[in-house]
Formats: C-alpha cells, sequence, structure tokens
C-alpha cells in the first residue's frame, strides 16, 4: 500500500492478466469489468486515441499498450486520479505515448487551452457517469460520486448529451466513438448520438445468457450513414457462476470484442 501526494491510500493492481498494472485510491471508485468490456470493445487499432475521464488510466493505457503504434490522451478532471495515472503510464512504460490531461472535458473552452484539438483522435472512449443528478443517492465519497453520477449542468443540454458532444468534438471525421453505459438510459443515448454518428453498433452485456443487459457497449463513426446495428450480446458468466469462455478471455486480455 502506498499514499500519492494527496495522503490518500492507493493499492498496486493488475487487469488483463498481469499485462497492465495500475496504481488505485484503496476507496472509492476502483477499475474494474466496464473498463475491461470498454477496452475490448474499441476495435481497430488507432493511431491517436483520446479516454474521456479516464480516471487512473486503465482504458486509455490499456490501448495504447495493445497497440504499439497508439498514442493517446488520458482525460481527468480529478487531479489526484491524473497523479495516478500519469505514475501508471510510467509504471508501465508508456510514459513517451501517454499524455495525462487535467481538464473538465465538457468545457470546450478549458479543453482547448489544456492543448486537446479538436477533430484530431481517430479514436475516442468513454465511461461517462451513468446516473443523472438526482436519479440516485450519490456517495458520500466524492470520487465515487463523481464516477457514477453526473454533475449538473448550466445550459440546457443533458449530462449525457454534454458527454457525447465533447467527446465527438475531439474525433476526426470517420473517427471511431466508444462507450459503455447502463441499457436503461437507451432512450436517451440514442437521440444524443443517432444524428451525430453513422454505423452505430449497440452490443448487451449479460450477466448470463437468460438474463437482462446491465450493460450497453455503444460505437458508431463520425460521419458515416450507415444503419444502426444489434451485435450479438456477451454472456459474462456460465449458469455455474463461473467466468463464460469469451468473457474470461477478455479479462485476461486475450480476446476483443
Amino acid at each position: 500500500m502506498a499514499e500519492p501526494n494527496d495522503g490518500a491510500p492507493t493499492s498496486l493492481d493488475a487487469i488483463l492478466g498481469g499485462r497492465l498494472r495500475l496504481r488505485q485510491p484503496l476507496s472509492g471508485h476502483r477499475v474494474g469489468a466496464d473498463a475491461v468490456l470498454l477496452a475490448a470493445a474499441a476495435g481497430a487499432p488507432a493511431r491517436r486515441l483520446v479516454d474521456v475521464g479516464a480516471g487512473v488510466g486503465a482504458v486509455g493505457l490499456a490501448l495504447i499498450q495493445r497497440w504499439p503504434e497508439a498514442a493517446g490522451d488520458l482525460v481527468e478532471i480529478d487531479p489526484a486520479l491524473a497523479r495516478l495515472a500519469r505514475e501508471n503510464a510510467a509504471l508501465n512504460g508508456l510514459s513517451d505515448r501517454a499524455r495525462v490531461v487535467v481538464a473538465d472535458a465538457l468545457d470546450a473552452r478549458g479543453r482547448r487551452a489544456a492543448g486537446l484539438a479538436d477533430g484530431a483522435a481517430d479514436l475516442v472512449v468513454a465511461n461517462p457517469p451513468h446516473f443523472a443528478p438526482g436519479a440516485v443517492r450519490a456517495s458520500p465519497d466524492a470520487d465515487r460520486a463523481r464516477a457514477h453520477v453526473a454533475r449538473s449542468l448550466p445550459r440546457e443540454a443533458s449530462p449525457l448529451e454534454a458527454w457525447v458532444v465533447a467527446c465527438l468534438a475531439l474525433l476526426a471525421p470517420g473517427g471511431r466513438f466508444v462507450m459503455i453505459h447502463r441499457p436503461e438510459a437507451l432512450p436517451a443515448i440514442l437521440p444524443a448520438l443517432a444524428p451525430r454518428l453513422g454505423d452505430l453498433a449497440l452490443r448487451p452485456v449479460r450477466p448470463r445468457a437468460d438474463a437482462a443487459a446491465i450493460r450497453l457497449i455503444i460505437g458508431g463513426i463520425k460521419g458515416s450513414k450507415a444503419p444502426l446495428r444489434i451485435l450479438p450480446g456477451l454472456a459474462l458468466h456460465e449458469p455455474s457462476g463461473a467466468f463464460a469462455p469469451l468473457a474470461e478471455a477478455i479479462h485476461r486480455g486475450e480476446a476483443f470484442l
């Protein structure tokens, strides 16, 4: 156990079968299945990527590590998490290709001032907060609350639409956007994405093959006119409770969606 500069205790953990080591806070939001699934669903290799809301850097670093030609920006609003993301880039030998940017991605002027150029990324990945303000009781832990509940915005756009607009502003024409969210958010997701992306692909993630989806992985191409597709679902577990073979291979870093 160690402490970052702000004094909060951290642990050093490994994901993807030990391929990626991450220092992360012991309390609050911790890297889990959502990050692993989002990294697995990122698609073909990209040369320039942006991980919006990167936290300690799990998704962005996993992709940069997987693709030797890739470089990217890990965008995080919390300076303490950004310090850990920077430490994790160094820990995994990726500092020369991973830049950690402390910025509010939803603030267009602020992100440009931080050096994030609009229209420059081949791939943008995001795991936005899954709940609107007031929809659930927020955790007393500020880090966990920020990861799970979107903050109120002083404008008409919904928090989810604001995330989508910010992410797509960073994306080049023909670039790919991928995010993971809760299935009950689909009525808000489609109106936010459909006017801006084509070739939309939705993949349900279920705890078991016979269960309702607990996550949706959504991807699309900026400027494409191709129609929406519903992809085969991913079942995480067998009836016995053991990992299903594909899900286990994904968590080991040996398979992708």
